[in-house]
Parts: C-alpha cells; structure tokens; sequence
C-alpha cells in the first residue's frame, strides 16, 4: 500500500511541473508579442508588395562539419564557411598512420556576439496621409494608405571586410533573439491600406505619418586564419591569429508600420 502511495505523489508532482512549464513558455510568448508596441500594425496580409524571406534560411552544418565545430576552441557560425565544410571532399585515409598535413583556408568572419539591441520604432519615415477639414460641418475621417512603393534598407553602421558575410552573421543572431521578420530589405507597396479609422474634428487637419521599424545591434564580430589539421586518420579545425572588430548594423522589420498621428 505504502508504495503504491509513493507512486501516486510522483505522478502528481510530474504533471504539476508539466503544467508549470507550459505556463512559463505561455508567459515567454506573451512577453515576445508585448514588446511590439500599439501603434505598429502587422501588415503582412495587406502589403501588396510580398517581401522575400530568402535571407532568413538558415544552413545545417553536416554531420562531420558539426564534429568539427564543436570540436574547435573559437566559435564558428559564419553559413559561408559551414558551407564550405560541408562541401569538402577531404577524408584522411584510415590507413594513414604517421600522415601530416595542413590546409589553410583563409581568414574568415568567425562568429557575431550581440552586447546591445535596440528597437527604433520610426526608423524611417515611408508615408504621409493628410486630411483637410477646415470649413468641414462634420468630423471626417481617415486612414493609412501608402501612395508609393518604399524600400527600406538596413546595413552596416560602419565599413568592413567581408561586409556581406558579417551582415549575416548579425542577422543570424538578432533573429535568434526575436520573432519578429528581420531583414535586410523591407518593401512597402504602393496602395497598401489599413482599416484603422482617424477621427479629423471640424477645423482641423490631420496628418497621419507612417514609419518602417528596425533594430539597431551593436556588438563583437571575431575573425581568425582557420587551417585544417590533418594528423593520420584524424581531421579537425585549427583557428590561428583570432582577433575582435566592435561592429554595428540596422535591420529592418519586415512588414510592420508605425504610425503618429496629429492635429493641427
């Protein structure tokens, strides 16, 4: 009887725990979509310019370029030079007793480490809707409609070696910490509307700005000479000469709109 009890209290204390998880995840999930802010509307659905997420995918390391990584002393996440591992066709012979040999493969863009983001909700301004409704006998109103087609582009903040490289490497990290659609490019469309009404009372005017929102990263890009170690049987990765650049980027939120709205 007594273990039968034992079981019992285990069982409950499981889902107890289960429970508490899921509610800590659901808490998690809330916090991420609290941070957009009540004037910036999602407008995935009715931006009439579908924009690509092409720089979003993300490369697998293979099984043996996986070993390899992890077996490194410096962190590697660059998806160029992933892809590069992936691709070779270097295999040391098993057979191979006494053979060394080592394979430079250049000097490489590392990894990013993130030490500070921020989010400027009115990154760039894409749009101006104006009512006029002086010597108007009823209040009027009105609503954001994009007249021209907006490209918004992100970049590094400051001139670099392997620039492409390195804005991938930021984007890699700042989408980990984050749900929402980073880019380096965001369109807006021409023609593109939403249906939250402004209200212009007799005698005023109204104007309606509409603004592209990015995030600003600042942080530590780690570049080092990386060799491939080839000792009898054995292959792995020698990183030589790692040093450290401060580096910054912006990176537009795809498919998000801020608005400000006044009266004068």
């Amino acid at each position: 009887m007594r273990l039968k009890w034992i079981g019992l209290i285990v069982f409950i204390s499981i889902f107890t725990a289960g429970g508490s998880l899921t509610s800590s995840a659901e808490n998690k999930e809330n916090k991420i979509q609290s941070e957009i802010p009540s004037h910036v509307l999602n407008i995935s659905k009715d931006n009439t310019y579908p924009n690509s997420t092409e720089d979003q995918e993300v490369l697998e390391a293979e099984e043996l370029t996986d070993e390899l990584i992890n077996d490194s002393d410096v962190r590697i996440s660059n998806p160029e030079l992933i892809e590069m591992l992936n691709e070779t066709s270097i295999r040391p012979s098993p057979f191979a007793v006494g053979y060394r040999g080592e394979i430079f493969l250049g000097r490489w863009p590392l990894s990013y480490e993130s030490k500070e983001s921020n989010t400027n909700w009115e990154y760039q301004e894409i749009n101006i809707n104006e009512l006029n409704n002086q010597g108007g006998q009823n209040t009027e109103e009105m609503s954001y409609e994009q007249k021209e087609e907006k490209h918004v582009k992100g970049g590094l903040t400051t001139k670099a070696t392997h620039s492409d490289q390195m804005m991938k490497l930021i984007l890699l990290e700042a989408q980990s910490k984050t749900k929402l659609p980073l880019s380096f490019q965001s369109v807006i469309g021409r023609g593109t509307k939403q249906n939250n009404k402004y209200s212009v009372p007799v005698n005023k005017v109204g104007q309606l700005k509409a603004y592209a929102p990015a995030i600003n990263e600042k942080g530590e890009v780690a570049f080092g000479d990386v060799y491939i170690q080839l000792k009898g049987s054995k292959m792995s990765i020698d990183v030589k000469n790692v040093t450290r650049q401060g580096i910054g980027a912006w990176i537009p939120i795809q498919d998000h709109v801020s608005f400000s709205f006044d009266l004068r």
